[in-house]
């Protein structure tokens, strides 16, 4: 059986890194309108070096939604159950944003550059068409478009080391989810301590297209003695860090506090927002499911392209798994998945149904990517 080729037309955003990025990778997709690298040596060896080194990731499918104007603060509460009022300049916030059935329509980090104007860097959905018609059928006094920004992002370890010799102010001033304005080889960017690895790293909001590829060669050509690879957001590293993909654990059909995504935010906000009913609705009856992290022994269970499904317990109650692969540091698969949620307790024994046959495991507890196994 042949595999498809991926076919490029003016419909494909161009990431103004791809003529260095694409070079080398072994998958691909498509985010945002923009083609992503997902592999370039193996899922397995990207990983291990995401770990011990530092990697340069073409993530300029993380497209900007900017909001300017005076009612930009305003417009950005009413997208989210999460209280922005004391957000300021500098500092980024990660935010589920929802409908009016308080689906997740989204989940991007939302930059503050000013008390009037914001970036939120999204993830895979047409967030830009969704704000824009809420802002106008709604009446709010901004201007909703897209900036133009692009950005890369160095992750691993060595990050800190990396960084330190590309701008003159000291790394450690970058608190996490935070950024700063800096030169790099005379190209202006907004650098924040943010990063879709549980390795650390930052992100590089590139404003000016045209100088992708100068700024991805001052990156790398600063890095000759620390093991730089180009990588990108690697399948085993972000279930082991609990990180969820939207699309994937989460979609229009899930609500944030199923999803766990209710750590971000304290019901009651002053500031209305879409979906707050529906929301509050939830929380006084509870949800219906919970996403819960998942071991299964073995290995050769892929990651689903659809779900797949689990029993919990060995009994009639029924879940699902949204993403699973195996670890090579927990020698077992890890996974996520909804589960009804009476049963989310530690321990509980769960059967999955995959295409290689039933799996045995179990709910597995937060701290599972802390006990590592021998590489």
């Amino acid at each position: 059986m042949t595999t498809p080729r991926l076919s490029f037309s003016r419909r494909l955003r161009k990431s103004p890194f791809e003529a260095r990025s694409h070079a080398g990778a072994t998958a691909a997709s498509v985010y945002n309108h923009v083609v992503l690298p997902t592999a370039y040596a193996s899922l397995e060896e990207d990983y291990w070096h995401l770990r011990e080194h530092v990697q340069i990731w073409d993530v300029a499918c993380q497209v900007q939604v900017e909001v300017q104007g005076p009612d930009a603060l305003r417009l950005m509460e009413y997208l989210t159950p999460r209280d922005l009022s004391q957000i300021e300049p500098g500092q980024c916030m990660y935010a589920p944003l929802v409908d009016e059935n308080a689906g997740i329509v989204n989940d991007p980090i939302i930059l503050c550059l000013a008390p009037d104007r914001f970036w939120l860097s999204i993830s895979d959905s047409d967030v830009l068409l969704w704000v824009k018609g809420l802002a106008a059928g709604a009446g709010f006094n901004v201007r909703v478009f897209d900036p133009d920004v692009f950005p890369v992002s160095i992750q691993g370890p060595k990050s800190d080391a990396l960084l330190s010799r590309l701008i003159a102010r000291p790394t450690a001033d970058i608190r996490r989810f935070r950024f700063i304005e800096a030169e790099v080889a005379g190209t202006h960017l907004v650098i924040a301590r943010t990063g879709w690895s549980g390795q650390g790293g930052f992100e590089f909001y590139l404003g000016d297209p045209a100088k992708g590829v100068e700024l991805w060669d001052t990156i790398v050509a600063a890095a000759t003695d620390l093991n730089l690879r180009p990588g990108c957001p690697n399948l085993i590293d972000r279930i082991e860090t609990g990180l969820l993909s939207h699309g994937n654990d989460m979609t229009l059909l899930n609500n944030p506090i199923e999803a766990g995504l209710d750590r971000f935010f304290k019901m009651g906000k002053k500031a209305d927002y879409l979906g707050r009913d529906a929301l509050e609705q939830i929380a006084r009856t509870g949800p219906s499911q919970r996403l819960v992290r998942l071991t299964v022994p073995g290995s050769g269970i892929t990651n689903p392209r659809d779900t797949y499904p689990m029993a919990i317990a060995g009994g009639e109650q029924t879940g699902y798994v949204t993403s699973i692969c195996y670890s090579p540091r927990m020698d077992c698969h890890v996974g996520l998945g909804y589960v009804p949620a009476d049963c989310c307790t530690v321990g509980t024994p769960i059967t999955l149904l995959t295409p290689v046959g039933k799996a045995e495991g179990q709910i597995a507890d937060e701290h599972w990517r802390t006990e590592p196994n021998a590489k």
